[in-house]
Formats: C-alpha cells, structure tokens, sequence
C-alpha cells in the first residue's frame, strides 16, 4: 500500500493539471526510495519501476494476504537496482530507443519547465 504522502502529491499534480505519467512518478519515486532504504529488493530498474507504477494503477487497498506474499519475495531480492548508476544506465537506454526528435523535443519541453518554474 502506497504511503499517504505519495498519494497525496500524486493527487496534487493531478490538480495542477500535470501528465498521467508525472503522477505515477511520484510512486516510482517512492518504490526506489524503499528499496534504497532496504525495505525490499528488485532485481532490475525496469522491475522497480514496474512495481511503482502497478502501485499507481491500482492506488486502492489490497487484500493482505496478496500485499504479505509479494513483500515476502522482493525481501529476497537486492537492491542493486535502485542504485543511481542502474537508474542512469535505464534512462540512456531509453533515450537511445527515442528518435533525436523526439529526445530533442523533451529537452526543449524541460527547458521551458525550468523557465516557468525559476
């Protein structure tokens, strides 16, 4: 279950109108900062990421039986995947999948972000 802080952000952005995919961030943000914190493990990036965002798809309460099984297995797993060297690794992967259009586009989208927010 989603800690309340993170939903209430994520409903947050959605009031300022930000994407579907902003919104969902704020619960990959936290599944990483779980497995930094040594809460559970995962064995890739692409899993924690996964992890979070099934989080956002399904942000409503889940019976504890299922809840208690799947920490049980990630416990098992490192947390190798969350390091900033795996993240970054995942981030240039996708980039390199991305047309230079499209990566020229989200760098030209970033900068007016950083304008309007400065």
């Amino acid at each position: 279950m989603p800690e309340p802080e993170t939903i209430r952000r994520a409903r947050a952005d959605k009031r300022e109108g930000k994407a579907p995919s902003t919104q969902a961030g704020e619960f990959v943000r936290e599944e990483i900062h779980h497995i930094r914190e040594g809460k559970h493990g995962a064995t890739s990036t692409k899993q924690a990421i996964a992890i979070g965002l099934s989080k956002a798809r399904r942000a409503t309460k889940v019976s504890a039986k299922r809840s208690r099984a799947a920490l049980g297995a990630l416990k098992k797993e490192g947390g190798a995947a969350a390091s900033k060297t795996a993240l970054a690794r995942h981030a240039k992967a996708s980039a390199r999948k991305r047309t230079a259009a499209d990566r020229s586009a989200s760098a030209k989208k970033a900068a007016r972000t950083r304008a309007r927010n400065a």
